[in-house]
């Protein structure tokens, strides 16, 4: 059913998606590297995105339960918020063969420029701890938050992670290295309903992303342990550049 791939790609495609998994665990956008690696590799497109989807949920996984051990991510906020992710991302895959993309690039685009030069500019954004109150009326700005990014990372995909740390920041008032531990447990559930529906389809190239998947766990092992480490002085100016290199991307896909 699949071309077979030489042992020099996988080779490669294990170390692209080593270096994705550390950066997507830091501050999200590792699809931009892991995605390109396996077109490059020769995996056909529908292919590569199902294989990519496989992989890269192993290495989330692994970077959410890192999160988790250490303390920084909120369930009491994220038990209202993940049911609706959950629900948003399964919409977002059925809709996905109904609607046209290219009208949604347009807006992404403008929306992550946003979101990265105003981290850039705003000096203290995400650096501060600053937990606000829980309330109802910040929870549901919450739900709205995690229904329409999970609807969207269904759909379409790129920057759900940039777009869910800045949400958690100026919701809840978290800083970037908690923002970004409660932001890839939601990006981990909002991938499950995408990756039911490759492997459902017959998508995967399990040959090829079972390797990458371990790799994936490494790299996630990696990048988390540095982002716990460092904290928002690392994590701000990778998300910075990741947030723009999304935006880079469209701009070239959608030209």
């Amino acid at each position: 059913m699949f071309e077979k791939i030489s042992l020099l790609n996988i080779v490669f495609l294990c170390l692209a998606g080593f270096f994705a998994a550390m950066v997507d665990s830091i501050a999200g956008g590792g699809g931009i590297i892991s995605l390109p690696a396996y077109l490059l590799a020769g995996v056909p497109p529908h292919v590569a995105l199902g294989t990519n989807k496989f992989s890269s949920t192993a290495g989330s996984f692994t970077s959410s339960l890192k999160f988790i051990k250490s303390g920084k991510v909120n369930f009491s906020i994220l038990k209202y918020l993940i049911p609706f992710t959950l629900l948003g991302s399964a919409l977002g895959v059925n809709t996905v063969l109904k609607l046209n993309q290219r009208y949604l690039s347009t807006l992404v685009l403008i929306l992550i420029v946003f979101v990265g030069l105003y981290t850039l500019f705003s000096k203290n954004i995400g650096l501060q701890d600053n937990q606000k109150p829980q309330s109802t009326s910040r929870l549901f700005i919450g739900v709205i938050l995690a229904f329409s990014l999970g609807f969207y990372d269904g759909f379409f995909g790129p920057g759900t992670g940039s777009f869910l740390i800045f949400g958690m920041i100026h919701i809840f008032g978290f800083n970037f290295i908690k923002a970004s531990g409660n932001a890839k447990v939601l990006n981990f559930v909002s991938n499950i309903s995408a990756l039911v529906m490759f492997a459902f389809k017959g998508q995967i190239y399990y040959l090829v992303g079972l390797p990458v998947a371990i790799s994936m766990i490494g790299g996630a092992h990696v990048g988390t342990q540095l982002a716990l480490r460092n904290g928002a002085k690392l994590i701000k100016p990778i998300f910075v550049t990741m947030s723009l290199a999304v935006a880079a991307k469209l701009l070239i896909q959608m030209h």
